[in-house]
């Protein structure tokens, strides 16, 4: 795919909520159909909704989703658009209740919007102090404290191993368990101090792979990911398009395995007879990244992966 200019690439949403990442990549992914019907399965700030709605015609159709109540109000004003508050694993359900089964085009964006990151009372950066919260559906139950204040050593260890890929993570896991037995773990700069006491290597590497692994976990985001990638096989069209939008290697892994070989391990899925059978086939044999002008416009699409499927 020939990425054009990036500078037009960039859509800052309302009120500055996010500024979405591979924008004209991500639409040319999709191939609109002027006539087709759309799903954008990660709302947010409505930046890439509104540029799939500017390629529709009038018989087009565009369902969106998010589990964030403080997106809804990004909604645009059209006849075409429907917004469901939801959480995209629960995409083929929704979508069936809209008598919308058989898509032709499915985008996801799994970066935690900008919005989120820089409003400290959601608690999912370690720039600001604020609650442990990290919930991208403030309905849910499970918090970052509930998190560090209820898990075991051992499923702290491994949390943050696997999610986070922190090098020490049994130490980490150790330290926090034997501090909440006289202080529990309220805000962010409690888990500030444990993490920059116990840290291996450079503070903010470290704190950012902390904060993902407990927000990986309180979303359950690898979770809600493979339930959507097994859905959206489901529900795309012939030759429908499935674009995702990465921003870590676990993400990735998921996607690129699910679109190679029909399943999250990194050989073949087969049938009862051992014949491989995939539904999808990629468009690009190495994932998409930003160009160096974009680069310099949004540092935060530096780990973003770009990955384009068609339904066969």
């Amino acid at each position: 795919m020939k990425k054009n200019d990036p500078s037009a690439s960039l859509r800052v949403t309302p009120e500055g909520y996010h500024t979405s990442v591979l924008l004209h990549e991500c639409i040319e992914g999709l191939a609109i159909k002027p006539e087709g019907v759309y799903v954008d399965v990660t709302f947010g700030g409505g930046g890439h909704s509104a540029a799939i709605l500017e390629k529709l015609g009038k018989k087009g159709k565009l369902f969106a989703f998010d589990q964030d109540e403080d997106a809804l109000k990004n909604a645009p004003d059209d006849k075409r658009f429907t917004l469901i508050h939801a959480n995209f694993r629960a995409m083929k359900r929704f979508l069936r209740m809209h008598n919308a089964l058989g898509v032709d085009g499915i985008l996801a964006d799994l970066g935690v919007s900008s919005w989120q990151f820089d409003t400290a009372e959601r608690g999912f950066s370690y720039r600001f102090d604020g609650p442990l919260d990290m919930r991208m559906n403030r309905f849910a139950e499970k918090t970052a404290a509930t998190v560090l204040n209820t898990y075991s050593a051992e499923a702290l260890q491994k949390m943050f191993g696997e999610y986070g890929e922190v090098r020490n993570s049994k130490t980490l896991a150790r330290a926090i368990v034997d501090l909440r037995e006289t202080q529990l773990f309220e805000t962010i700069a409690d888990l500030k101090s444990i993490a920059e006491q116990n840290r291996m290597g450079e503070t903010h590497k470290y704190l950012a792979q902390v904060f993902q692994a407990i927000r990986i976990e309180v979303n359950d985001e690898l979770g809600a990911l493979k339930e959507f990638l097994l859905q959206s096989t489901e529900v795309l069209n012939e030759g429908g398009r499935l674009v995702v939008l990465t921003f870590h290697s676990l993400e990735d892994r998921l996607v690129k395995n699910y679109i190679k070989h029909g399943n999250f391990e990194d050989e073949p899925a087969k049938d009862f007879f051992g014949n491989i059978k995939l539904s999808l086939k990629a468009n690009n044999k190495k994932p998409i990244t930003a160009s160096e002008q974009e680069l310099k416009q949004n540092s935060r699409s530096r780990s973003a992966k770009l990955r384009i499927a068609e339904k066969i």
